[in-house]
């Protein structure tokens, strides 16, 4: 029986969600926990034990986590250096010194995450062209490496420019400090990014620093707990990306599993816009802290290479590949209050301790959670399950108390406005996904996941225009879902600058095949071994005389062509094409330079099968009749009636308001939204109007 399970575990901010899939029976359960932020693991194990499984019977063990993202923007990391080419003390201070919003008077820069008194030049450099115009001494490396442990100094981050040429004297000092100080958590930014940009390489080597050593324990404290549980499988954790890498990468290149949770989701829509042939969706996760948004456009989940961690006026970049994610501070469990006489949301969040009032649990703060269960969008019985009773009278003192007495509201209408002004902010997180990427979002489904996501996303989708909304199965686990149809993934980038009409074809594949020769070494030295291995290339480019790029999928096919000016030609229009859907603009009869080569080496894992539900007819099955209750639409209470989801079966019909209720989520139609079962269970709901 040992080795034949994969388990999954998702830790978000109030819940930490498991699923485990059987290979040999192709069976799925899951489990949902209280998150236990003193020791994270702990939430680990009692979600595996609700999904009835144990560590011993796992071969393999994926995970996606919160911790490095919740790090740098909280500010709890080490105690960290950086070591900077000698000049440049300054630049990760000075940025670029953009303003995106020039008539506020109240803008703040960027804080960076080492003080500048902890920031120490080193007389080395390095040219453009990898040569090396002052050697480095590495007797003043280790005198520097002293300073530091005398100043206690629990992690060190490496930035000498243009290392992405040339890394000698990156890995010569990395080497020296780890062994003159093997407790010391050490960085190189040229192991994170090879490419130019020296701001953007030493944000990202100083964040992964920052948290490195956090990260390095946690990662380590899961490891030994399932050990010696009998675990006796591979460990793997969800990047970025939403590839998987070994726990052993993670704990050294910490910053790729920033937004690695979120990343499963959006890999769970994919696939599951694959088996329903959806071309276009978003990604819309809602769990207790955040709610966030991903793109799935022509069946591909959008990736970019640099994304900024904290919002784009006062962020920090970290240049490495990512999923194209856009989060606000809008969850479950986000705080409400009353602020200069107006009613905000967020982005405080109440967590799994205490959490929102009505959990019982200590918390007063009134929260979006305690506004769904007073307008009777939750029902206090059945929360969990069944498993976790809710606090009825508790949500509506914390409601009346904060929001409704000073703003001269009741406890329902301030549960109403809580509501709304949510839904508005998550609207946010689609738009800027959307919208500010030149997409359309009307001609997207919205695929709704997470605790609270099915709670609020026909609301959300009001908000921005768009006609179709899809709950998957399982939605409230679904990012750990996600986690099983995620592959092994490597991506690499090399700054390349060329003009397009000057490039050769072979030192451009001799580059490719350089990067995708590492990403095979990679996948080879893993602890699991794919089904079969798979390449994608790209490019980053941008016009002459432009200054920043971006990055086109260049196909397989065009790279097969023997005509090398037909091939040039291809990759100009794709090039084209990508600048007027991001920018609404181009410029065909302008010249164009390639930037930075791009490959992502993916080894493709089994994946669980997708099976259909029994069907019935249109009206639903008495069974799945679960009662009526009161919930508040429109001003006013209705009696609305509520299902059973498990009971339902494909082509059941069902006109809101209504309803829909299952372990770990609840889902609502407003008056006049249409919902069909598809086949495989999903929740297929029209909007009205």
């Amino acid at each position: 029986m040992q080795g034949r399970l994969r388990l999954a575990a998702d830790i978000g901010g109030t819940f930490t969600d498991i699923a485990v899939f059987d290979e040999k029976t192709g069976e799925l359960t899951f489990g949902k926990a209280l998150s236990t932020p003193a020791h994270l693991v702990e939430g680990i194990s009692a979600g595996v034990k609700k999904a009835g499984s144990d560590y011993r019977s796992a071969a393999l063990f994926l995970h996606g986590s919160t911790i490095a993202i919740n790090t740098m923007l909280e500010r709890t990391g080490a105690r960290t250096a950086l070591l900077i080419t000698q000049g440049f003390r300054d630049i990760y201070e000075i940025g670029r010194i953009n303003r995106p919003d020039a008539y506020n008077l109240f803008f703040q820069k960027h804080v960076p995450l080492i003080e500048r008194e902890l920031r120490f030049e080193v007389n080395e450099r390095m040219l453009a062209d990898g040569e090396i115009d002052t050697p480095l001494d590495d007797d003043e490396i280790a005198a520097l490496g002293r300073k530091l442990e005398e100043r206690g100094i629990e992690a060190a981050a490496i930035l000498f420019l243009n290392c992405y040429a040339n890394a000698d004297h990156e890995q010569r000092a990395k080497a020296i400090l780890e062994k003159n100080h093997p407790k010391m958590f050490v960085s190189a930014s040229h192991e994170l990014s090879q490419e130019y940009r020296e701001f953007e390489r030493c944000s990202t080597v100083a964040a992964n620093a920052y948290v490195g050593p956090k990260v390095r324990r946690y990662i380590g404290e899961i490891d030994a707990h399932m050990r010696a549980a009998g675990f006796g499988g591979s460990f793997l954790v969800v990047q970025s990306t939403g590839g998987l890498y070994e726990a052993e990468q993670a704990q050294s290149q910490c910053v790729r599993m920033l937004e690695s949770g979120p990343a499963a989701g959006v890999i769970g829509t994919q696939a599951l816009c694959r088996m329903l042939g959806i071309d276009n969706a978003i990604a819309f996760d809602m769990g207790g802290t955040t709610a966030k948004a991903g793109v799935i456009h022509h069946g591909e989940a959008l990736t970019t290479g640099t994304a900024l961690i904290g919002g784009y006026e006062k962020a920090l970049p970290v240049q490495i590949a990512m999923m194209d994610i856009f989060e606000v501070g809008t969850g479950g469990g986000s705080i409400a209050r009353v602020e200069d006489e107006a009613l905000r949301v967020g982005p405080q969040s109440a967590g799994a301790v205490p959490g929102p009032a009505c959990y019982g649990l200590g918390g007063g703060e009134p929260t979006v959670t305690d506004a769904n269960l007073v307008l009777g969008r939750l029902d206090a019985e059945r929360f969990l399950g069944g498993e976790m009773q809710l606090d009825v009278a508790a949500a509506e003192r914390a409601l009346k108390n904060k929001i409704g007495d000073p703003l001269g509201l009741g406890a329902v209408e301030a549960a109403d406005g809580i509501l709304r002004i949510a839904a508005t902010a998550m609207s946010y997180a689609v738009k800027g996904v959307t919208t500010e990427r030149g997409l359309d979002a009307g001609d997207f489904v919205l695929v709704a996941y997470g605790g609270a996501g099915p709670l609020h996303a026909v609301e959300v989708a009001r908000e921005i225009g768009m006609r179709r909304v899809i709950v998957p199965f399982a939605p409230g686990v679904f990012s750990a879902f996600g986690m099983l149809f995620a592959d092994l993934r490597y991506d690499f980038v090399r700054t390349w600058f060329t003009p397009l009409e000057d490039a050769s074809f072979a030192d451009i594949e001799n580059v490719y095949r350089a990067l995708e020769q590492q990403g095979s070494d990679a996948i080879d030295a893993a602890s699991v071994k794919p089904q079969k291995v798979a390449v994608k290339r790209a490019a980053d480019m941008r016009y002459v005389g432009q200054e920043h790029a971006v990055t086109v999928d260049l196909p397989a096919a065009v790279f097969k062509r023997s005509d090398r000016q037909a091939v040039k030609q291809a990759i100009k229009r794709l090039f084209d094409a990508t600048h007027a859907q991001r920018y609404g603009t181009s410029a065909p009869d302008e010249r164009a330079e390639i930037v930075s080569l791009r490959s992502t080496v993916s080894g493709q894992m089994r994946k669980p099968p997708q099976r259909k539900i029994a069907r019935g007819r249109a009206a639903p099955p008495a069974a799945a009749a679960s009662g009526k209750r009161k919930v508040y639409f429109g001003g006013r209470f209705r009696l609305t009636p509520t299902y059973w989801r498990p009971a339902l079966l494909a082509g059941n019909r069902i006109t809101g308001p209504a309803l829909i209720e299952e372990y770990a989520s609840t889902t609502l139609l407003l008056p006049g939204d249409r919902l069909e079962i598809d086949a495989y269970g999903n929740l297929a709901i029209t909007i009205a109007g």
